[in-house]
């Protein structure tokens, strides 16, 4: 069979990687997106669909599972290959004609002209909890996210965590739980100034200087043992959940298999979201580069641009100026 050679793969399909794909349609490419998940929508789809997102252009607030599906309609219109739940295992350029060689886990080999990797934090798993005696109540009570707001209702849960998530999520549970709790190993709190004062201003019971040390029940989480980690006085709280944001472990060693470099477990890129290596662009929350910010509309713009260069690449009589995208025809 031949070889089937398209002209951008894109490795990643969460937002950035779904809007770098649009815009490799819009530019009249080929491309397909490899992600290993089963789903679009990367990160936001497994682990944040239900959190409100406010720093997205146009949209006051979005939850995550709508500005996915919004996503995936923009990007529909032009027909892509997807190959979910395969991994990439192996990316190797081949001297003799430049084309990439990609291959899965699942044994699929794919061919491109350019690659534009949208890895998010690449194979990312939540950092879990120390204590053992937790690991019996995952899934029955006690969650590293919020996949869905209705295992909540009317619950009594804790949340732990002074992030932007562990905010979000306890803002989101207040009006639908008969009670929820916060707990913060700290005083201050690691998230947007607007989100800390919604709380403030919300019914959530708000305890500082307090961390998780166990769960107890029957078979499913009743009980909640906090401690204040300054006199280590222990207070057991009646609770029928458990979240626990302590962010997230990324494995990425393996890019430098694929002979790109990594700075501080991330891709160093130029202006016009260049690797190391010719031909494999980068976008999103895997890419640092002097005045990074890891926002999804940082993201929306770095996939554009690599796109966009990636086709200069190809073909050097193109143009990475893409022009307005009302000017196309559709």
């Amino acid at each position: 069979m031949a070889e089937e050679i398209f002209d951008v793969t894109i490795v990643g399909g969460g937002p950035a990687g779904m809007f770098a794909g649009f815009y490799a349609g819009l530019r009249g490419m080929k491309f397909k997106i490899i992600d290993s998940l089963e789903q679009l929508g990367g990160q936001v789809s497994a682990m944040y669909p239900e959190k409100d997102i406010f720093d997205v252009a146009g949209f006051p607030r979005v939850s995550g599972k709508q500005l996915v599906k919004d996503l995936e309609e923009q990007l529909l219109r032009f027909k892509p290959l997807l190959v979910l739940g395969e991994k990439v295992s192996t990316l190797v350029k081949r001297p003799a004609d430049n084309i990439f060689e990609i291959t899965t886990d699942k044994g699929g080999k794919h061919y491109s002209k350019a690659i534009v990797l949208t890895l998010g934090m690449g194979s990312f798993t939540p950092k879990k909890h120390p204590n053992a005696e937790i690991v019996p109540y995952e899934g029955k009570g006690a969650y590293y996210g919020v996949l869905s707001l209705e295992p909540f209702k009317g619950k009594r849960v804790l949340v732990v965590g002074g992030g932007d998530s562990a905010i979000d999520w306890a803002l989101m549970l207040e009006p639908i739980c008969s009670k929820v709790t916060l707990i913060h190993r700290r005083d201050e709190f690691r998230a947007h100034e607007s989100s800390v004062n919604k709380l403030k201003a919300s019914k959530v019971d708000v305890k500082l200087w307090y961390e998780l040390k166990t769960v107890k029940g029957n078979g499913k989480v009743e009980e909640a043992v906090i401690y204040e980690n300054h006199t280590m006085a222990e207070e057991s709280l009646p609770m029928d959940a458990v979240v626990l944001n302590f962010g997230f472990q990324a494995s990425l060693s393996f890019l430098k298999d694929w002979g790109l470099t990594l700075e501080k477990n991330k891709i160093p890129v130029n202006q016009k979201m260049e690797t190391n290596v010719p031909g494999i662009y980068a976008a999103g929350d895997i890419v640092t580069h002097p005045g990074k910010l890891d926002l999804i509309a940082t993201g929306f713009s770095e996939g554009a641009t690599a796109v966009n260069f990636s086709k200069t690449y190809i073909n050097p009589n193109d143009k990475a100026e893409p022009g307005h995208s009302s000017n196309l025809k559709w």
